[in-house]
């Protein structure tokens, strides 16, 4: 069992990284319980996972919500669409044996790794109003710094993507904003920063629906289990405030190019330890 003090460090790291890119910080945390407890069970290592990104997702979204970055109608709308398949996410992670569990993370993570290298961080064409055309809403948000930021969106699409996003985050416990990010700003077209922000809005309820779910079906009740997600738990929220804060201050693409690479070469030796 690591000490508490450890856990709050990784916790505290995983919130401001997290945070940062608009991911609930699973995608960090995943890799490292796989590779630091192989005792423990697929359905364990999600729902601490979970539980950790439920955390920093309510933190950061109270300090992008006092930033005025939350897109509110798009984030009740998609999370809404997230749950049914948060729920049934949660169930299936109790029937995934370990090794397979692994092998799955191992690939979207690399897949992820190599999605954020090439495309991570650049400057993206914002959509241009459509009118009235059905299934389209047209957003305009003055911050709290007075940009303005105006774009479209395609409703349906959103909800579509975001009903497969709620079934694989809880199924591998990691939140989903690393999916969610990429899909708003690629093929939605949210402006970069209002991405981040809606992405942890809609994660702080997805998050919640699950972590209520896995302490229904027992996930929460081993004692271990419980320590690690207090622990985590306690260095993430003030690792949110911080990710949030620098949001602001730095530019994200170097950021993100060193996270591709890091996660890249966690994904290698988790799929390594699997076939090797």
């Amino acid at each position: 069992m690591s000490s508490i003090f450890i856990l709050i460090l990784i916790g505290f790291l995983i919130g401001t990284l997290g945070t940062l890119i608009g991911a609930g910080g699973g995608f960090i945390l995943v890799p490292l319980l796989i590779l630091m407890h192989p005792e423990l069970s697929a359905q364990h290592i999600a729902a601490i996972s979970i539980a950790v990104v439920a955390c920093n997702a309510i933190s950061g979204s109270v300090a992008y919500m006092r930033a005025r970055r939350v897109d509110y109608r798009a984030g009740i709308i998609f999370a809404i669409c997230t749950i049914p398949g948060s729920i049934l996410g949660v169930m299936t992670t109790k029937i995934i044996p370990r090794n397979v569990f692994d092998v799955i993370f191992g690939v979207l993570l690399f897949g992820l790794a190599l999605f954020l290298f090439l495309k991570g961080g650049k400057k993206q064409h914002i959509s241009k109003p459509v009118g009235n055309h059905k299934g389209w809403y047209h957003q305009s948000l003055r911050d709290k710094a007075g940009e303005v930021h105006e774009y479209s969106y395609d409703v349906r699409k959103g909800g579509i993507l975001s009903v497969f996003v709620g079934y694989f985050s809880p199924l591998l416990g990691i939140g989903g904003g690393i999916i969610h990010v990429p899909v708003m700003v690629e093929w939605l077209r949210f402006p970069v920063h209002i991405a981040t922000a809606t992405s942890h809005f809609i994660l702080a309820i997805m998050a919640t629906v699950s972590v209520v779910t896995n302490w229904y079906e027992g996930s929460y009740n081993d004692p271990a289990v419980t320590h690690m997600m207090l622990g985590l738990a306690i260095g993430i929220i003030p690792g949110a405030q911080l990710g949030a804060f620098l949001s602001k201050k730095l530019q994200g693409r170097a950021i993100i190019k060193a996270l591709a690479l890091a996660l890249g070469v966690v994904a290698i030796r988790i799929l390594w330890s699997r076939f090797f």
